[in-house]
């Protein structure tokens, strides 16, 4: 198999023929043996009915993971890589933001130039509001300072992937998944192709800001421990300057003679101590949570079914 395809799907019934049907049209006079990979992640809607039908029309090799519950994009991505077994592996979003005969500009990159092994799309030109622009921004430049690896901004998961590749990110098989991170983590070289995504084909983007912002979070926690180091310097500084207004208030009480009342004061020192105590906590409480849930060994996804166009299994 030369080339898979893998395509993580959620609540998409709109979306999957049509992006079907492009990828046939892409290929249909190109000479390379592909798959496609669809994975069900827990959709609510028809999604999973128009997988089947276009499994059991399709002239094509077709494999559809169904998830027993919604495990995220993530998980699903993770899904497809140990499902492929194409020379190549391209991850590709089912909304035709992005569209396949790139995949083609893809193969083309890396067969010319045999020292790469991944071909990694960015959005040169991005059409989101303001703020997700700013806080898209603001991410990169942050994790970029505290974290040993690097990120590129605009780097999607709009990626084409040689097999050396894909075996080293299986290997990474933790739960709390940053693809972005490891893709870089597993080193190997890559090649950053410019693309501007087009307008989705039916429905609306499943990320929220709010899932950005979790999102953004499980990538600083998963690689790097610098807010750790952060509450510790923060609570040193905190202290320093604590013990310099002690003795401050020493000489204006024993040498100056300056009465101290220090009600409001000491109130609003307990309560902002206690505030970085709590934030410090609550970031401690992060990692230690995530060492937790690591320590269970759970499964990144559970399937349900796996069912091809040529048999269907159960698991």
């Amino acid at each position: 198999m030369k080339l898979s395809i893998v395509v993580p799907c959620y609540n998409e019934e709109n979306n999957v023929d049509l992006f079907y049907q492009e990828v046939t049209k892409t290929f249909s006079n190109k000479k390379i043996k592909y798959e496609i990979i669809f994975i069900n992640d827990g959709s609510r809607d028809g999604t999973l009915i128009r997988l089947k039908d276009i499994a059991s029309n399709a002239k094509e090799h077709i494999k559809i993971i169904d998830f027993s519950r919604n495990f995220g994009k993530e998980a699903g991505m993770y899904a497809g890589l140990k499902e492929s077994s194409g020379e190549y592996v391209c991850i590709i979003d089912v909304d035709l933001q992005q569209h396949p005969s790139l995949i083609l500009e893809m193969i083309n990159i890396l067969e010319g130039n045999p020292d790469y092994d991944s071909v990694a799309a960015y959005q040169e030109k991005r059409h989101d509001p303001f703020f997700r622009k700013i806080f898209s921004l603001l991410f990169y430049k942050i994790i970029n300072k505290i974290s040993d690896i690097e990120f590129v901004p605009g780097a999607s998961d709009f990626r084409l992937l040689k097999r050396n590749m894909v075996n080293a990110i299986l290997e990474m098989s933790e739960y709390y998944r940053f693809s972005k991170g490891i893709f870089s983590f597993v080193g190997f070289n890559t090649y950053y192709m410019p693309y501007e995504a087009d307008k989705r084909a039916n429905g609306s983007s499943k990320w929220s800001f709010w899932k950005l912002f979790k999102y953004a979070i499980d990538g600083i926690v998963s690689f790097t421990t610098a807010p750790l180091r952060f509450a510790a310097y923060f609570g040193i500084l905190i202290s320093f300057f604590a013990f310099i207004y002690f003795i401050v208030l020493i000489i204006q009480a024993l040498v100056l003679g300056i009465d101290v009342p220090g009600y409001a004061s000491t109130l609003g020192t307990v309560l902002f101590l206690g505030g970085i105590q709590l934030f410090a906590l609550g970031i401690i409480g992060e990692y230690l949570g995530r060492t937790y849930v690591e320590t269970k060994r759970r499964p990144i996804y559970i399937a349900k079914d796996i069912i091809t166009n040529k048999k269907q299994r159960k698991k």
